[in-house]
């Protein structure tokens, strides 16, 4: 840990945000026994204290999406657990140990960016599996699958994080463009392509229309970041005919999409439709005002009687309870979450476009749930991440958050060597003693110029 200080700090943070939510709940909850709020108490306090105790033991660069997630979520317990009245809400505290197991299961399988690059084939097969499985086990065109009176999952929402990785990309591969006709395009995009319109199809024919923005949020994120990589060539051409291509495909599921969708969601009037199709959210909305900025008190709300207050309009229970304030800020925390990895660039690309995805998956689900429960968009009943009430949900959210957390503590490994690729050996140091030495080289003699011819004349000595 290289900083315990900021550690500390931030455990201290977190416990007093759990502890004046929980004064709250003493002070102005609907409660007969105390012994409730003493048991809320407990296992919210004790969840902070044991998770702050194992954390360290995770060797990470940085913990504050750590401490992002363990907020909201023992803030979400809270809530959950003081609709109608204060009870401790044992299945959705189950819900909160399973994300967090999920959260440390994306953490450690994504860490590595080598390695996931590697499964994608693995991650294209396990969305088809998915598809398989729905197709086959719930008996209608329906996305949930009965295990018991009480038990159901919905294997569709484990394709968000599985579409995530396969959206996600690194700069090598948008470096291997191929020209056809007028544009330079990358064969390996193609796949994500295809993948995002089975989705949406399969959407369509379980009459699940509510997830869709989801997964277009998703895959719009993962191809603007393939053909946007730094440095990159790339024209407008792919970026105008993909928007121009969402528009008509948004008109044609307008006019395609089933009558009772068109009547109780698109062109609903909810003040007309009070007592039949736009109850709920008639209903949600004056639950909002009655609740005002600071609430009418934890248990003091009448929105539990309304049909999906734990999940699809949970933005609106908790405004009537707690106040539109304290809802606010329960999402703020949620951006927070998601803005961290953004704002500390992570260590990879393929890490950053994994948390651009991530990103857009939360926050246009928050932005259904919120907007929806506001009657300011067409209501799609999608959960609140970390806050509704739900299992499948709650577990994928978990796993997505921890891929979060891997994108901040990455591990790099060196690539395997191929089996038939020899080991280089290691070049052994020259003696240089056993180096012969080369003869001195052989000077040049120099020539001797020519002298002139002495003539030697005799004398008369007697002269």
């Amino acid at each position: 840990m290289s900083n315990p200080f900021s550690y500390v700090f931030s455990c201290i943070f977190v416990l007093l945000a759990h502890g004046a939510m929980l004064f709250n709940v003493f002070s102005n909850g609907n409660y007969d026994d105390v012994n409730s709020v003493v048991v809320l108490a407990s296992v919210v306090i004790g969840l902070d204290l044991v998770y702050f105790t194992i954390m360290p033991f995770f060797r990470q660069q940085t913990y504050a999406v750590d401490f992002m997630l363990i907020l909201i979520l023992n803030m979400g317990l809270i809530f959950q657990s003081c609709f109608g009245g204060v009870d401790f809400q044992l299945k959705h505290f189950i819900t909160v140990i399973a994300a967090l197991i999920s959260c440390r299961i994306g953490y450690l399988v994504c860490r590595d960016h080598r390695w996931i690059e590697d499964k994608k084939k693995y991650i294209w097969i396990c969305i088809g599996i998915l598809m398989g499985i729905i197709l086959l086990f719930t008996g209608s065109r329906s996305m949930w699958i009965s295990l018991g009176e009480s038990t159901s999952i919905q294997p569709s929402e484990f394709m968000k994080p599985l579409l995530v990785l396969a959206c996600a990309t690194s700069i090598t591969e948008q470096q291997k463009k191929h020209k056809f006709l007028c544009f330079n395009i990358v064969y390996e995009n193609i796949i994500p392509f295809g993948i995002i319109g089975a989705i949406c199809l399969f959407q369509w024919w379980c009459r699940d229309l509510g997830s869709i923005p989801t997964f277009g949020a998703i895959y719009v994120s993962g191809f603007l970041l393939r053909i946007c990589y730094p440095k990159g060539k790339f024209s407008k051409k792919p970026i105008i005919i993909a928007v121009a291509s969402l528009a008509v495909l948004a008109v044609i599921a307008v006019m395609l999409a089933p009558p009772y969708v068109k009547e109780e969601r698109l062109f609903v009037d909810i003040w007309a439709n009070k007592y039949t199709t736009g109850h709920q959210q008639c209903q949600a909305l004056i639950a909002i005002a009655d609740g005002g900025w600071f609430g009418k008190g934890p248990g003091h709300g009448f929105l539990h009687t309304v049909f999906a207050y734990q999940s699809d309009i949970v933005f609106s229970s908790i405004s009537e309870e707690w106040g539109l304030l304290c809802a606010v800020m329960s999402v703020f925390v949620l951006l927070m979450m998601v803005a961290i990895p953004l704002v500390n660039p992570p260590r990879s690309y393929y890490h950053g476009s994994m948390c651009a995805g991530i990103a857009a998956a939360f926050s246009v689900q928050m932005a259904l749930n919120v907007f929806g429960s506001c009657n300011m968009i067409p209501f799609t009943g999608v959960t609140l991440p970390f806050i509704s009430m739900g299992g499948s949900s709650m577990v994928v959210s978990g796993l997505m958050a921890g891929m979060l957390v891997a994108a901040q503590s990455p591990v790099f490994k060196a690539p395997k060597r191929k089996k038939n690729e020899k080991k280089p050996q290691p070049v052994q140091p020259v003696q240089m003693q056993n180096i012969p030495q080369a003869p001195p080289p052989v000077q040049p003699q120099q020539e001797i110029p020519p002298q002139p011819p002495i003539n030697y004349t005799l004398t008369d000595r007697r002269k």
